[in-house]
């Protein structure tokens, strides 16, 4: 079994996540910021990954450190869960439409974090969820996961639609990375022999 459980606990937040690599999307996300529970469940629906999350942060300064250590703790699960990486496919693509968005995302479970990001987002909120913070959790996510992670906003005119389709891009160009391969169920993907 690929899963794994984390927590991460600093001076700003108290983070838990639990994922199964090998699952069927189901979720149970709760951070106390209500649009990026939201967007956490699309990721786990979408990348077939099933994750419990837990996050208590100082929401009474804002938002931004729960997102980010999240998604700090989130990455170093994955790399957790996925162990030497024997047998994955690693690359993933998604081109994601979703009303006025597309999104276009390729990722390498690489073990080079590397993030290009392409997504404006028109607005400053959505509701209360401060935009910036789509960016400032998949940096995180890259980071810490390991992931070359390229994403690409082609069209978009609403702020929920376009990070919606980012999380969801992101999920099944993810889901594709981390299945194993079963022609190649026993080796590393790189000539290098490791990743």
């Amino acid at each position: 079994m690929r899963t794994t459980a984390l927590t991460r606990t600093t001076a700003e937040t108290d983070v838990s996540v639990e994922i199964n690599l090998d699952g069927s999307g189901a979720y149970d996300n709760q951070t106390g910021i209500g649009f990026f529970d939201h967007m956490l469940d699309q990721l786990a629906r979408h990348s077939l990954i099933d994750m419990t999350i837990r996050a208590k942060g100082d929401l009474h300064i804002d938002d931004h450190h729960t997102v980010e250590d999240v998604g700090i703790t989130l990455g170093q699960a994955l790399t957790a869960a996925l162990g030497d990486k024997r047998g994955i496919r690693r690359y993933g693509a998604c081109l994601l439409p979703m009303d006025d968005a597309l999104v276009r995302t390729a990722l390498d479970l690489s073990a080079r974090p590397f993030l290009i990001w392409n997504v404006a987002l028109p607005t400053d909120r959505i509701g209360t969820f401060d935009t910036e913070l789509v960016r400032e959790f998949f940096q995180a996510l890259s980071t810490h996961g390991g992931i070359t992670l390229h994403v690409d906003m082609l069209h978009g005119l609403n702020s929920h639609h376009i990070a919606e389709a980012t999380f969801k891009s992101v999920a099944r160009a993810l889901r594709d990375a981390v299945e194993v391969d079963p022609r190649k169920a026993d080796a590393i993907p790189s000539t290098k022999g490791a990743l």
